[in-house]
């Protein structure tokens, strides 16, 4: 038996949008489609907010196969409106985000309840939405990848980016002295207004160079690279004895293939190439995640900053502003 919000005020359609194929931006339609009802187990969340990630272009250009046709999309928030049989742990009324589920480009998703998590009062749909898939992957990378300590010298690359400034603030928190690397005059006076220690301008600067200035000659302990290709003989060149390479991106294109004797002559370092999913593979570790990463922003050590919103029908005009570099903090769609 299904619970429901009078799903007769539901519409019969909702607005998705779809790619048949691989490809660029171009590829990216809108369409209506049948609105889902959830089945055992399932939740169907009406989507106030949709965040944008890099991850999208990877799915719509073919970089990560996902079968098609596909709604893109792996975050959003909003607010149950029908649950399936079995569902205890959520209700109809209740604020929910998630991150980590295709399909979120649309008006309403259906869910697994145990991909979904719970939204405190305090963080706004919009707020959630732009954090909780690039806040988790923080939470991650300073907590449990490589578990930042106080004292330690942190290169983030894209400083300004969605997941890069929500790094940044992290490991400031936890006690790092961090520099962080922007393309521009105007990201590096945001980044600093994050509480950024050094920033780099790269396509000014020599990343490595500054970086090995900046410590004295020793290099960073951990770098976190998410541009991929374009950085990735500058992260290596950055990294200090026994420090760790995070390739956790590939917003440039993928990162080479690397020797694994030139981590041994480079200092005996780590190298790892981690995905959130790993990481938030059950529901204990995907609610711990986002409980830390809500925790952080209500006591205002992380501030979440909205760079752009665009309509989601829109949706191709928010990936070609990514992917020409020309967005900074997060990205939302606007059901």
């Amino acid at each position: 038996m299904v619970s429901t919000l009078d799903t007769a005020t539901l519409p019969a359609t909702i607005l998705a949008v779809k790619a048949a194929r691989t490809g660029g931006p171009e590829v990216l339609t809108p369409v209506h489609v049948p609105t889902p009802a959830p089945g055992p187990g399932e939740v169907l969340v009406w989507h106030h907010a949709v965040g944008v990630n890099f991850i999208d272009t990877y799915h719509r250009s073919g970089l990560y196969p996902v079968a098609l046709p596909v709604t893109l999309g792996q975050e959003a928030s909003g607010v149950v409106k029908s649950v399936g049989a079995g569902v205890a742990g959520v209700r109809v009324g209740d604020r929910v985000a998630y991150a980590g589920q295709m399909g979120a480009y649309a008006q309403a998703s259906l869910l697994p309840e145990a991909r979904v998590v719970n939204l405190p009062d305090q963080i706004s749909f919009e707020v959630a939405a732009a954090a909780l898939l690039k806040g988790m992957t923080a939470e991650f990378l300073v907590r449990r990848c490589h578990p930042v300590k106080p004292g330690e010298f942190i290169l983030v690359h894209a400083g300004a980016g969605g997941v890069g400034a929500i790094l940044v603030q992290w490991a400031r928190s936890l006690g790092a002295t961090v520099i962080a690397t922007v393309g521009s005059a105007r990201k590096a006076a945001m980044v600093r207004a994050l509480g950024c220690d050094h920033v780099i301008l790269y396509r000014q600067e020599d990343v490595a160079a500054r970086v090995k200035d900046i410590t004295g000659g020793a290099g960073v302990s951990a770098a976190y690279d998410g541009v991929g290709k374009d950085t990735f003989e500058g992260t290596l060149a950055s990294l200090g004895r026994r420090g760790t390479f995070v390739s956790f991106g590939n917003a440039s294109g993928p990162a080479p293939a690397i020797e694994p004797l030139r981590l041994s002559r480079a200092g005996s370092l780590f190298f790892t190439r981690p995905t959130l999913f790993d990481y938030i593979a059950t529901p204990q570790e995907l609610h711990e995640s986002a409980a830390g990463l809500f925790t952080e922003i209500a006591a205002g050590r992380i501030r979440v900053e909205i760079g752009q919103r665009f309509p989601l029908a829109q949706a191709r005009n928010a990936h070609e502003a990514l992917e020409s570099r020309a967005t900074s903090g997060a990205t939302l769609l606007i059901p």
